[in-house]
C-alpha cells in the first residue's frame, strides 16, 4: 500500500512540472519584441527613398520637402485653385505652382505662422495682422491670415487688382509658360530662375490637369529634350532627374556628383546647376 502511494505521489509531482514548463512558453514575449522591430526598418526604408526625391524650394520658403508631401499639398488645395481660375481668371496651375513654391508646400515659417502661403508682403493699405519675417531685407512685413484659403484668395486679388499685372490677363488662361514669363517680367519675383521653377513644378506633378478641368479641354506638354552645350561643365536639373539618373546619363557615381557639388545628401532642385565634369 505504501508503494502505490509513493507512487502516485511521484506521478503527481511529474504532472505538475510538465505544466508549469508549458506555461512558461505560452508567456514569452519573444515573438512580439521581433515584430514591434518590423515598422523600424520600414520607416528608414521610407526615409532613404524620400532623400532620393527630395525637392528644395527655395523662395519665401526656402525648405526642403519630398513629392509625396507636394501631392498631398496639391490634393488639399486644388478645388480652391480651380475656383479661383473661374473667378479670377488665373491659371489653377500657377496658383498652385507659386503656393508650392513660395510655402514649402505648407511647411514654410510664413505659411506655418501667418498661413501666408504666396509670401504677400502688407504693402501700403494693409489693415489686418501681420508678421515680421526675413526676406529681400530683414524682419519686413507679410500679411497674417485666419486660414490659408483667406491667403489664395488675397493671391487672386492682388494680381488682378495691381495694374502692372495687367498684360497677364490677355494670355490664353491655359498657357502656364507664358504666365510664368510673365509673373517675372511684371515684378512679382526677383529669382531670375522663378519661371523655370514654376513651369518645372507644373510639369512635374502635372498641375496642368487642373487648367484642363476648368477650360474644358485635354492639353498635354510636349517632352522637352535637353541638350548639353557641347564643352558645358553644368547641366540644369530638370523635371524627374535624380542624382541616381544623373549619375548614368553622365558615366558618374553619385558619390562623384556629391564630391563634384559639394553635397552633404541627394536633394537636387529643379532649375539648379550642378558640376557633371
Amino acid at each position: 500500500m505504501m508503494k502505490i502511494r509513493i507512487a502516485v505521489f511521484l506521478l503527481a509531482l511529474f504532472v505538475v512540472s510538465c505544466s508549469g514548463s508549458k506555461s512558461v512558453v505560452r508567456t514569452s514575449g519573444k515573438h512580439k519584441v521581433e515584430h514591434k522591430k518590423q515598422p523600424i526598418s520600414h520607416a528608414k526604408k521610407t526615409s532613404a527613398n524620400q532623400n532620393a526625391d527630395a525637392v528644395n524650394l527655395e523662395a519665401t520658403s526656402k525648405v526642403k520637402t519630398y513629392a509625396e508631401e507636394i501631392q498631398i499639398y496639391v490634393e488639399n488645395f486644388k478645388e480652391i485653385a480651380k475656383n479661383n481660375m473661374k473667378t479670377h481668371g488665373i491659371p489653377a496651375s500657377i496658383t498652385l505652382a507659386q503656393g508650392i513654391l513660395e510655402s514649402g508646400a505648407g511647411k514654410g515659417k510664413l505659411a506655418q505662422t501667418a498661413n501666408n502661403h504666396f509670401g504677400i508682403k502688407c504693402h501700403t493699405g494693409w489693415t489686418g495682422e501681420s508678421v515680421r519675417h526675413d526676406d529681400d531685407a530683414e524682419q519686413e512685413c507679410f500679411r497674417k491670415y485666419e486660414h490659408p484659403s483667406e491667403s489664395y484668395r488675397d493671391h487672386s486679388i492682388f494680381l488682378t487688382s495691381r495694374s502692372r499685372y495687367s498684360n497677364l490677363f490677355k494670355l490664353d488662361k491655359g498657357d502656364y509658360e507664358a504666365w510664368a514669363k510673365g509673373l517675372k517680367a511684371a515684378g512679382y519675383a526677383t529669382d531670375v530662375k522663378y519661371p523655370d521653377k514654376l513651369i518645372s513644378l507644373i510639369e512635374r506633378f502635372e498641375l496642368y490637369k487642373y487648367d484642363n478641368e476648368v477650360l474644358s479641354r485635354n492639353f498635354m506638354p510636349t517632352k522637352k529634350e535637353v541638350v548639353l552645350a557641347q564643352g558645358s561643365d553644368y547641366y540644369t536639373i530638370q523635371q524627374g532627374d535624380t542624382l541616381y539618373s544623373l549619375s548614368k546619363r553622365f558615366n558618374l557615381t553619385v558619390e562623384d556628383l556629391k564630391k563634384l557639388n559639394n553635397m552633404s545628401d541627394n536633394a537636387i532642385s529643379i532649375g539648379q546647376q550642378i558640376k557633371i565634369k
